[in-house]
């Protein structure tokens, strides 16, 4: 007698069991009654009856997705593999269910596309170092197409940039012909600043004499502090003075008043000698 009621309590149990849903707080529920789109539910408790309604559950957290290597080439035609990886995130379930067959799918080849065709509108230069911009660029175009497939796109990365061996070498041969040009610029500044401090400091000794001889003599300290075998026995600055007064030409002296000079001979005066 208790078999005939133990049955229907078994298949109500299993029913209720069959019926009752429960989400997390980070995902979502759409659900369908006969095929049409009825709610979202979640998160918490509900019942959901079994046969008559469907429903598809969503996560709601921030996806993060490796754009697999694509081969690029840039706008100076250089081929280059580049990957990167892709954030988002579904802010409306109803648009991802409803919208688009299966949104992580769409949302990688998608993003693989768009990866190719920015990056082919830049020089390899900029893809190495504009990493920045290129990648807000890139962003900014999956949002836009994936905001009706009710997802934000919350930030690109792109990861690594692979070049052959020889353009490797090509780019560090550039690297160092730079920086052999930076140097030489640098020492040529340098060289120039000295030339026009050592200018600067003639001209104060010049106007000093004594700026000279301190400077004579801070040489003299200086060498004298190094192991060397040379011998230097200095000489007043005075004395250097009397030796350039020695060989200065004399000046020739003025006539003195009412003194004649004796006539010179021309080339007449030889002449009528010489007959």
């Amino acid at each position: 007698m208790w078999v005939s009621y133990l049955v229907p309590v078994v298949l109500v149990l299993l029913l209720l069991a069959a019926s009752i849903r429960i989400l997390p707080e980070y995902k979502r529920g759409v659900v369908f009654f006969l095929g049409r789109y009825q709610a979202v539910k979640g998160p918490g408790l509900f019942i959901i009856i079994p046969v008559i309604q469907k429903m598809q559950v969503v996560d709601l957290r921030v996806i993060t997705m490796d754009v697999p290597e694509q081969d690029v080439i840039s706008q100076d035609n250089v081929t280059v593999r580049v990957n990167a990886v892709l954030y988002f995130r579904v802010v409306d379930p109803e648009k991802a269910i409803i919208q688009v067959e299966n949104f992580v799918v769409a949302t990688s080849q998608l993003a693989q596309t768009t990866l190719r065709s920015v990056l082919g509108k830049h020089d390899l230069d900029e893809m190495l170092s504009e990493r920045d911009k290129l990648n807000d660029d890139i962003q900014e175009i999956i949002d836009t197409q994936t905001e009706e497939w009710g997802i934000k796109v919350a930030n690109v990365e792109i990861k690594h940039v692979d070049l052959d061996e020889s353009m490797i070498r090509a780019i560090a041969r550039q690297a160092e012909a730079e920086r052999e040009r930076r140097a030489k610029v640098i020492h040529a500044e340098g060289e120039l600043q000295a030339s026009k401090k050592l200018v600067e400091a003639a001209n104060v000794m010049s106007e000093n004499s004594a700026a000279l001889q301190l400077r004579y003599l801070q040489t003299m300290s200086d060498m004298s502090n190094k192991n060397a075998s040379t011998i230097v026995f200095p000489l007043p600055m005075d004395i250097m003075e009397a030796f350039k007064s020695m060989h200065r030409p004399s000046q020739p002296t003025a006539p003195r008043a009412g003194s004649q000079q004796p006539p010179q001979d021309d080339g007449e005066t030889t002449a009528t000698e010489a007959r």
